[in-house]
């Protein structure tokens, strides 16, 4: 029985277009911040303080894959990322592991995801999506969605929704949620 064991193994080294590609990443940066602004109008060379901060993303990783045909940025030790609308209120989103596509202009949260927004909303999922194009947030996991304003909890499957939580679309629910009726 030993010898058959033995025998089976591969000893075939791949070479040539056959090998697996090994990838390595172009930069790796500690303690990473990135801020994205916005700008009403062009700016000249001296303007500085015509722009706006839109977003911010931290995280204590980063792993730039720039350099491949399809580029993108690794966070494997987590991504935060604070989200500011046109009231300059703070939204914020949190997971334990982030990929941001460069050319679809999307990022991937995965692992323990957060959203809280400014006025105390929180939604939890194991991933979520941000088209940043867009400004638009979506998922086909398992949600849990609380609201203090109403005091409920509502748990899904599947929803979308905008980056300060105005408008939010749940695909499937169920659990136990209170409705408030408004009186006439």
């Amino acid at each position: 029985m030993a010898v058959l064991f033995f025998s089976c193994k591969d000893k075939y080294e791949r070479v040539g277009e056959e090998a697996i590609p090994q990838v390595f990443p172009q930069g790796i940066a500690e303690n990473f911040e990135l801020t994205y602004t916005e700008t009403l109008e062009s700016l000249k060379i001296e303007d500085a303080d015509s722009s706006k901060v839109i977003a911010v993303l931290t995280s204590p990783l980063s792993k730039n894959f720039d350099n491949l045909e399809f580029p993108y940025r690794t966070f494997p030790d987590g991504l935060k990322v604070v989200l500011f609308d046109s009231q300059g209120n703070r939204n914020t989103i949190v997971s334990d592991y982030g990929i941001i596509y460069a050319a679809t202009n999307i990022i991937d949260l995965q692992g323990n995801v957060v959203v809280i927004t400014h006025d105390g909303k929180k939604l939890e999922a194991p991933q979520l999506y941000y088209d940043q194009d867009n400004e638009w947030i979506f998922t086909q996991e398992k949600f849990t969605f609380t609201n203090p304003e109403d005091g409920t909890i509502m748990d899904g499957e599947g929803m979308d929704f905008n980056k300060d939580l105005s408008f939010f679309n749940a695909h499937r629910t169920y659990g136990l949620m209170t409705i408030k009726e408004e009186k006439e």
